[in-house]
């Protein structure tokens, strides 16, 4: 008795095709991409939050120094130091004060170095800027953010507007800080 072998049929390859590795590639290739945009985006609202919160930091600071100094504060809106304060950066000019660390200085010298210390803090950002006003205005319907301009009227509270440009765009102040209310503070208008 022979044993018969019988001829090898055609093997089947088990493997990838080329399409099925492209395919591949392709979903890995998204979803890095996918990874990239999504760290782009957490370093931005990083940087975007450590610049609010510096923001938050100058403006605190100046509110504080405002209500230290309550003579210049209480001063007719026409002749307070503070309410005349508008400063940006971009400007280049800084004001400048002489130093009252520990000296004795009137109430206007303080507020005048009160703001150039703050000016100084404010040109280490580039685009910046920092406004000292009465506002009662709330924001536009439908806006985020308050816009530059203030009202001024007699008697609405004293606020601190800081904001910053993120590329070309003038933006709207990003902090708005009441340092005080308009009854409290001055005698409005003269």
């Amino acid at each position: 008795m022979f044993l018969r072998c019988k001829a090898p049929a055609a093997v089947a390859y088990r493997g990838f095709t080329l399409a099925e590795v492209l395919v591949a590639l392709l979903v890995v290739a998204a979803g890095i991409a996918g990874a990239v945009a999504l760290q782009t985006r957490a370093l931005r609202a990083a940087r975007e939050a450590e610049r609010l919160s510096g923001a938050t930091r100058l403006a605190a600071a100046l509110a504080e120094r405002m209500r230290a100094n309550a003579v210049s504060i209480a001063l007719p809106d026409a002749a307070n130091p503070y309410l005349q304060f508008d400063y940006d950066s971009a400007a280049g000019v800084l004001p400048t004060a002489d130093a009252c660390f520990g000296a004795d200085c009137t109430p206007a010298q303080l507020a005048a170095f009160d703001l150039s210390e703050t000016a100084q803090a404010l040109a280490q950002v580039p685009g910046a800027r920092i406004r000292v006003c009465r506002d009662a205005a709330a924001p536009a319907d439908g806006a985020a953010l308050p816009p530059w301009a203030c009202d001024g009227q007699g008697g609405a509270p004293v606020v601190v507007k800081l904001g910053w440009r993120e590329g070309e765009a003038a933006a709207a102040p990003r902090l708005q800080l009441t340092v005080a209310g308009g009854a409290a503070v001055g005698a409005g208008a003269p």
